[in-house]
């Protein structure tokens, strides 16, 4: 349900959200997942948005996942063997409120 919603968002409204999560008007094209997927895997909706010099990668999920630090990890790493001199910028939204500590995490690498 939320997987097309989200997509149809991020496609439209690419620069807001960029300008919102990285706190900078940037100008977003989509890059198809298919280019760093190596195994599927299922979310509830992930994104990647690019520009000439930073990659934005964007999951959302409506609860959080005891594998989502490693599967943020995984896609950062596979991201860099495909763009290696481009900024990465990865941000889980979480669809419903929960009191998780999972959803507090914030990982700086």
């Amino acid at each position: 349900m939320y997987d097309n919603v989200c997509r149809i968002l991020a496609s439209l409204f690419s620069r807001d959200i960029a300008t919102w999560l990285i706190g900078e008007p940037i100008t977003l094209t989509e890059l198809e997942p298919t280019e760093l997927l190596l195994d599927p895997i299922r979310v509830d909706s992930l994104i990647f948005l690019q520009s000439e010099d930073l990659i934005l990668h964007i999951e959302f999920q409506t609860d959080p996942k005891e594998d989502i630090p490693f599967r943020m990890a995984d896609y950062r790493l596979r991201i860099y063997r495909r763009f290696p001199r481009k900024r990465v910028y990865q941000v889980v939204i979480y669809l419903r409120k929960n009191q998780s500590a999972a959803v507090k995490i914030n990982l700086s690498y």
